[in-house]
């Protein structure tokens, strides 16, 4: 009797397991058409979604691959591999954020050199006088023209 009660319970965690990676699959997909995640980040998590939804239909995958990585408790084995992924992703992020640092550090002087080149052209033009404001700045206050400079998103 127990064996019977064992196998429901282990059909129930079987048949959550799927519904949550359809609902993680489903949701990575919802994103991507909202435009709030990037395809190539919804590649990955599709892919996560993939191979827990594996993991779920077929229960003695886990068992295989802790025995080959000659871990004892099978789920140990899934948060070996969990943290593993999660340890690579932390650090694809760290690096794109530094790079997206750099990009924007590159922006802001970029910005600024066209912002002081653009003030010399209208104090040249006005015949060397610039034009004053009440409060004695010596700048006209108008937005920066936008740099040409394309940002990609790699």
């Amino acid at each position: 009797m127990a064996l019977a009660v064992e196998g429901g319970i282990d059909t129930r965690v079987q048949i959550v397991a799927i519904l949550a990676t359809v609902l993680m699959f489903g949701l990575v997909l919802e994103l991507v058409r909202r435009r709030r995640l990037v395809e190539r980040y919804a590649l990955l998590w599709m892919s996560a979604a993939l191979a827990l939804m594996v993991l779920a239909i077929w229960r003695d995958l886990l068992n295989i691959g802790s025995d080959f990585l000659g871990i004892a408790v099978p789920a140990n084995a899934l948060f070996l591999v969990a943290f593993g992924v999660i340890f690579v992703l932390l650090l694809h992020f760290s690096v794109a954020t530094s790079r997206l640092g750099d990009e924007t550090k590159i922006l802001a002087q970029e910005v600024a050199r066209l912002d002081e080149q653009q003030r010399r052209l209208r104090s040249n033009t006005n015949g060397g006088e610039a034009s004053r404001e009440p409060n004695g700045d010596q700048r006209e206050r108008e937005p920066a023209a936008p740099s040409s400079a394309r940002t990609s998103d790699q």
